[in-house]
Formats: C-alpha cells, sequence, structure tokens
C-alpha cells in the first residue's frame, strides 16, 4: 500500500480503535495532520454562516419552502431560542429540625435546572424549566423544587421532571398575559411586587406574604398585567385544577385568584395584593370555606454609598370557616435589609413571622444572615445561618449552610 493511502486510513483506524484503547500510546499527528489539501473538498459556501431567518417567526413560513436561499438548519436550535442552566450545591447542618430524621447531620443539597425560552413573533415567550435535585436534609434551604424518586431497600435517588410549561404574550403595547402548567405554576408570575431582598431560605422567600402573592401549587395558573407606565402596574392571577384535575371554577376544584396594584420606582416601591382562596387540603382536596388575604409590600432603595435597601411586608388572612372569632385571623410580617455592593458581594439579614399566626396567640419568628459574593465566573459562593422559633418543649432550628450556585 502506498504511503499516501496508509495515511488517509490513519484516522479512520484511530476513531476505530480508541473506544476500545483508551489507554492507547500517543498518536502520530505528523503523519495525520499531512493529509494532502487537494483531498478536501471546498467552496466558496464552506464557511458560509447559516442565515439568520427563523422558520418559527410569523408563522413558521419558510420551514417547508424549497427556495435554494434557505439555508436554515433544521438540527439547530432556532436563533430566538435560548438555554440557561443551574445547578446548586448546599453543605449544611440543622440543628432542632423537625421535619427531617438527619436533624444535627453534616449533609448536602442539590439541585440542576435547565430553562428553554422561545420567541415565535418577538413580542411573547414559550417556557420550560426541567429540574431535579434533593433538599430533604436543608429542607428551609430555597432551592428547585424536588423531589425523591426511588424509596425503599435503602435506597434514595432523585430524578429530572419537568417543573412548568409557560406561554407569556404581549396583547398590545401595555398588556401582557401569561398560561402555565406545573408543579411550580403561580398566579402571581405577572406581579410587581415591591420587594428587593433577595431571600436564601424558603420562608422568607415571599417577603411576608405567604397567600395573598398567591402561589398555591395547584397546577394551572394564568394572569395578564397591565402597565400604565411610569412604574404604576395592575396585575390579576388565578390558580387551580389541582391534583384532581377537575377543570376550573367548580365545586369539585380548588379555586384561587386575586389581583395586585403596584408602583416600582428606583429608589422606592409599594404593593397591595388581594387574595380569595378556596381552603383545601395537602393533596388538594377542597375544604369548607374561604381564606381572603390582603398583602402590603413596600421598599426603600436611595442611592447612598454604605446604606442598605429596605424591604418590609405585612399581610393579614380571614378565614370564613372557623366558628370563633378570636381564631379566624391570622397575620404575617416580614423585614429584610440587603447590602448590595459589599466588598465582592451581597449582604442580607431579615427577621419575620415563620409561619402566618393567629391573632391571640404570640408570632415564632425568623431570622436570616448570609453573605453572597462572586467567586469566579459563573460560580458564586453563599454562606448563611437561620433561625426559627418552634412552640412548646421543641428545640428552635438553626441551620448553618454553604450554598454554591454554578450558572452556564
Amino acid at each position: 500500500m502506498k504511503l499516501f493511502q496508509k495515511l488517509l486510513l490513519a484516522p479512520a483506524a484511530l476513531g476505530l480503535f480508541a473506544p476500545i484503547a483508551v489507554n492507547a500510546s500517543e498518536s502520530n499527528f505528523r503523519d495525520v495532520t499531512s493529509y494532502s489539501q487537494d483531498q478536501a473538498e471546498l467552496s466558496l459556501d464552506t464557511f458560509k454562516p447559516l442565515s439568520n431567518k427563523n422558520p418559527l417567526l410569523a408563522g413558521g413560513e419558510g420551514a417547508n419552502s424549497s427556495q435554494s436561499n434557505n439555508d436554515f438548519d433544521v438540527d439547530t436550535f432556532s436563533s430566538t431560542t435560548t438555554a440557561s442552566f443551574t445547578t446548586n450545591f448546599a453543605l449544611g447542618s440543622t440543628e432542632g429540625a423537625t421535619n427531617t430524621r438527619d436533624s444535627d447531620n453534616l449533609g448536602m443539597n442539590y439541585d440542576w435546572e435547565i430553562a428553554l425560552s422561545s420567541s415565535f413573533t418577538g413580542n411573547d415567550s414559550l417556557d420550560v424549566v426541567i429540574n431535579g435535585g434533593q433538599s430533604k436534609l436543608l429542607s428551609e434551604l430555597d432551592m428547585t423544587h424536588s423531589v425523591n424518586d426511588i424509596t425503599g431497600n435503602g435506597k434514595s435517588g432523585t430524578r429530572l421532571f419537568l417543573d412548568t410549561i409557560s406561554y407569556t404574550t404581549s396583547l398590545g403595547d401595555r398588556t401582557t398575559a401569561f398560561y402555565s402548567f406545573g408543579n411550580a405554576t403561580a398566579a402571581s408570575a405577572l406581579y410587581n411586587t415591591a420587594c428587593v431582598y433577595g431571600s436564601q431560605v424558603d420562608t422568607f422567600s415571599d417577603c411576608g406574604v405567604s397567600a395573598a402573592n398567591i402561589e398555591e401549587d395547584l397546577g394551572t395558573a394564568m394572569g395578564a398585567s397591565f402597565d400604565f407606565e411610569n412604574g404604576f402596574t395592575a396585575s390579576l392571577g388565578y390558580e387551580g385544577q389541582g391534583s384532581n384535575v377537575n377543570g376550573f371554577l367548580t365545586k369539585e376544584t380548588v379555586d384561587a385568584y386575586g389581583a395586585q396594584v403596584a408602583y416600582n420606582g428606583d429608589a422606592f416601591g409599594v404593593s397591595i395584593s388581594w387574595a380569595n382562596i378556596e381552603n383545601h387540603s395537602s393533596s388538594d382536596v377542597v375544604a369548607a370555606g374561604n381564606t381572603e388575604s390582603v398583602g402590603i409590600n413596600a421598599f426603600y432603595a436611595p442611592d447612598l454609598a454604605n446604606f442598605p435597601s429596605i424591604s418590609f411586608g405585612l399581610e393579614s388572612n380571614h378565614d370564613d370557616s372557623v366558628s370563633t372569632t378570636n381564631n379566624d385571623q391570622t397575620s404575617h410580617y416580614f423585614i429584610g435589609l440587603q447590602w448590595d455592593d459589599l466588598g465582592n458581594g451581597t449582604l442580607g439579614a431579615a427577621i419575620g413571622s415563620k409561619e402566618p399566626y393567629a391573632e391571640n396567640a404570640d408570632a415564632s419568628s425568623m431570622y436570616e444572615v448570609f453573605y453572597s459574593y462572586n467567586y469566579a465566573d459563573g460560580i458564586t459562593l453563599t454562606p448563611l445561618i437561620y433561625s426559627k422559633d418552634n412552640s412548646g418543649s421543641t428545640a428552635d432550628e438553626t441551620g448553618i449552610i454553604l450554598k454554591t450556585e454554578f450558572s452556564f
């Protein structure tokens, strides 16, 4: 066999044996790279980039076009589709936790999420979120919704699952509407709640308004938001159907609906939220009565050196199914301070009630302190400590955690 023919066979041979002999000796790259240029099939179109024409836009015309200038590669993402990836590791321990058998032990949470977004008209967005993880030990940490996949026989594990699918579109210049379903669906998706505090624990993620900013995880949500300009907005939201899948606005279905008006400026903002939610069990079974909630949020973030932003939340709930008048009213509060440019990161501290408390009872308080800083491009480290009261003889819960977030 001629030398030139041997050289042509070299890349094919390497590709055949590489999967088998993963510890093979170093290849002779000098012979491989001596491949003759006259064997390469080059033309004027070899390095021509794909066009920016998107078959998804304007109703999809061009997707089946036979025109020669339609060089959109159907095997690639459209030019209006993006993907983002995030994974979190959390190492820590909780003392006095009542919802885990691993209390006082050192453990780790983790999650992974991919968010896909596509636009069809340029004024809309189809968003799909897929995630998975494990957060049983550090349950207070506000991470991705996660589920336990395998139980029994001493084994535990997790699986990826479809979290949410939502479609958002503009209706004119000032109105935006959405429809969504999934485990993390919230009717308040288009709300403009006046809170700038970046909570790390799950309890403070609602900024002290746990019911009026509807997030019941009932499976299906829809809503709309109207922009009055100059920072003023009004929003509507509905959430329902639940695990029983009995349709919307029926006696068998849990329904939650509400509204919000808000003003958000550069230095301060305020929002008022209202909701009416049918009482239901954890399995979304309709119970007697309704709970009406009103929540007020506000923030103040002046452009002053070393001055923190201040976020505040207060909620009042009335359950009309409670027979005694001194137990039908509950309250919820939150105050958070945040320094956004402290060194290379953000310092935050918050205090509030861990859950709505009855008007004739004392609030069970909770606090957190965290410092989140940029360790490297795409890597954020967040050490935090939290503590929350428990009633009776149950010890207060304290958690010390180090969270690492990778975004790519």
